[in-house]
């Protein structure tokens, strides 16, 4: 089985590597702050000294010094309410304001310091002015922990508020924009996880001729010494180009295994950001990532997401961002040097809207098709992904790729653990030829589903599906009929299963016209047995109409058109820019000439063989599910067997 990426060591870092060296470790002498939490440290250090110096100066005590003849005065006048003495020093306030002799403004407080040397009969005055003697002072000051909670607060405000917008810019923005307050140290490579075997090309099957592409491309990462010598330069970047599910990331993970160099993944959407110019900085710092490491590989996913082709005009928000993440891989894969050792390869499932900057060489010069395996290569990766499945000793591999014509490596990873979670839920220990065929079943069909149905809505089914299965039958050239079941699946309330005995990469028209003519047979029979048409035949329309304008637009197959492509692959969404006007006439009436003609062929056939249509439709409506063996013999049609060459 295939190890999965390693998982990020932080949720800023938009790769994943493996196969990286540890980070060294760190000298003695205890941890050290560092990034932001050395930044925030020092600010609440400058905070607490901030607020200490202002709150010094708010605490200190805002009664005015007066003289202490000044204070005589008071007293004799009658002025002073009350005193507190601590030694010769004294705190009082006055029952009036008075100005200030010594100072600016009035006062009502104050403080003064009676001399040693005084001996005017202090207290006689006192009581003889009823001046109240405190035993509290009359300026109440703050305690030493009062002041230091007060000195804290402003401190822990900011650190509150610090702590809120990281995790916030850690949510919403992946850390974008630098951190905010600062450029973050690029993260770490992750090691795999201990007893962890890298992916090599013992993991890869079905699609032997891109690897042998890619092996160049090994052999340079562990002898670049020999290319050197020959003046010889690896292409920069490798473009795998193919269907979903192919195994493109797969073979991305086994060359890096298979040189046994580092390896960066990373799909080319966690670049992408509200913030103008994060995705370019994320690139830099991936690529100067690689670059310590060298030689190493860089995978980008996806890349389409960012390689779309350049427009003109003045681009907004995300389109601006797009453009400058691609211009920076466009800049770095340029620095490259051949003594660098680091290789680019990315995957895409839309090659033709790349930007031509991307494809031209000296960046992504060796574009490699990766196609689904044919039967062969089925056959070797479902062996692969069965290596930890107990399988019944009746299974057999080549008969299940036989029936799987198209499906790509990852259908076939998940055929293969779809028939495992089957036999847990029967409690097997091995996995059987019936749980293989229901897994097929389940993936090709969809899910069954528990709907009862009126008997006329199951007849009325039978006959549709018995139509669809005796023109696949009778047409020369036509995909044997697998299964036949009018058991609800999906969307379908019934379903007929047809597939080649070999792989397919050319069709005839005739084998087209008889695809045609099968699709149409569900509607024909419901019109021959019961005169009426249902909403059934929707998804049969859709593949009809898809045929027959591929073989009059696009193959050549009109006459009246001629042996041109006047409508693109895309047809459905640019339909009325394609083409002149005349010619997308020409189209329509050519179109419904080839389905009017296929459909009274297929509502003929029906007639002529009115008692086989209702020998399938009875044994579907007693039996509900027809393999293939007894469909062809309750209608009575020998199945000729054309294999593989």
């Amino acid at each position: 089985m295939t190890n999965p990426a390693p998982p990020r060591k932080s949720p800023d870092q938009p790769w994943r590597t493996e196969g990286a060296p540890e980070e060294p470790p760190k000298p003695p002498g205890g941890r050290r702050l560092r990034g932001g939490w050395w930044r925030l440290a020092l600010t609440a250090l400058v905070v607490y000294l901030i607020a200490n110096l202002v709150l010094s100066y708010l605490d200190e005590e805002t009664e005015p010094t007066i003289s202490y003849t000044e204070f005589s005065k008071q007293v004799d006048t009658g002025n002073v309410k009350k005193i507190y003495a601590k030694g010769n020093a004294i705190q009082g306030q006055l029952k009036k304001a008075r100005d200030n002799p010594e100072g600016d403004g009035t006062y009502t407080k104050f403080k003064t310091e009676r001399p040693t040397f005084a001996d005017d009969g202090l207290w006689q005055d006192l009581t003889r002015h009823d001046v109240t003697v405190t035993a509290e002072p009359v300026v109440q000051h703050r305690s030493f922990l009062a002041n230091l909670l007060i000195s804290l607060a402003p401190m822990l405000l900011l650190v509150a508020v610090w702590i809120f917008i990281a995790r916030r810019m850690r949510a919403g923005l992946g850390g974008g924009a630098g951190g905010m307050l600062g450029r973050k140290a690029p993260p770490k490579p992750v090691e795999l996880e201990p007893g962890q075997q890298r992916t090599t090309f013992a993991d890869v099957a079905g699609i032997d001729e891109v690897e042998g592409e890619l092996n160049d491309v090994v052999d340079f990462l562990k002898n670049p010494d020999a290319y050197r010598r020959m003046g010889a330069k690896m292409p920069r970047g490798v473009l795998l180009a193919g269907p979903p599910g192919t195994g493109k990331t797969l073979l991305a993970r086994a060359v890096a295994g298979e040189a046994g160099v580092p390896f960066f993944s990373a799909s080319a959407s966690e670049f992408i950001e509200m913030i103008v110019g994060v995705g370019a900085s994320r690139v830099r710092e991936l690529f100067a990532e690689a670059r310590k490491v060298a030689p190493s590989i860089i995978f980008i996913d996806e890349i389409d997401t960012i390689g779309r082709a350049r427009g003109g005009g003045a681009g907004v928000g995300g389109h601006d961002e797009r453009e400058q993440t691609l211009n920076q891989i466009l800049t770095e894969m340029d620095g490259f040097s051949g003594s660098e050792g680091v290789i680019v390869i990315a995957a895409t499932n839309r090659a033709d809207v790349l930007d031509p900057a991307l494809t031209r060489p000296g960046r992504f010069d060796r574009v490699v098709q990766v196609s689904p395996p044919d039967r062969g290569g089925r056959e070797a990766i479902l062996r692969i992904h069965t290596r930890g499945i107990p399988l019944a000793d009746d299974v057999d591999l080549a008969q299940v790729a036989r029936t799987t014509p198209g499906m790509t490596g990852a259908e076939l990873a998940n055929l293969a653990n779809e028939a495992a979670l089957l036999a847990v839920k029967r409690d097997q220990r091995q996995v059987t030829p019936a749980d293989l065929s229901d897994a097929l079943e389940k993936v090709q069909l969809g899910a069954e589903r528990a709907l009862v149905m009126p008997y006329e809505e199951r007849r009325r089914t039978a006959y549709h599906e018995s139509g669809h299965a005796l023109l696949g039958m009778l047409q020369p050239g036509a995909d044997p009929v697998r299964k036949i079941t009018i058991v609800p699946r999906g969307r379908a309330l019934g379903v007929t299963l047809s597939t080649p005995d070999a792989d397919k990469y050319a069709y005839t028209e005739e084998y087209l016209r008889g695809r045609i003519i099968g699709a149409l047979g569900g509607m024909a029979a419901e019109q021959v047995v019961y005169g009426v048409i249902t909403t059934g035949s929707e998804s049969d329309l859709e593949q009809v109409t898809r045929i027959a304008r591929g073989m009059v637009s696009r193959w050549g197959m009109s006459e009246r058109v001629g042996r041109l492509s006047a409508l693109p692959g895309d047809a459905q969404q640019a339909y009325g820019l394609a083409a002149a006007p005349q010619t997308l006439d020409a189209i329509d009436e050519e179109m419904r000439r080839v389905v009017d003609e296929c459909y009274e062929e297929a509502r003929r056939a029906l007639r002529d063989h009115r008692g086989q249509l209702d020998a399938l439709a009875g044994a579907l409506l007693e039996r509900e599910t027809l393999e293939e063996a007894d469909a062809y013999r309750i209608a009575g049609i020998v199945r000729t067997t054309k294999d593989e060459p």
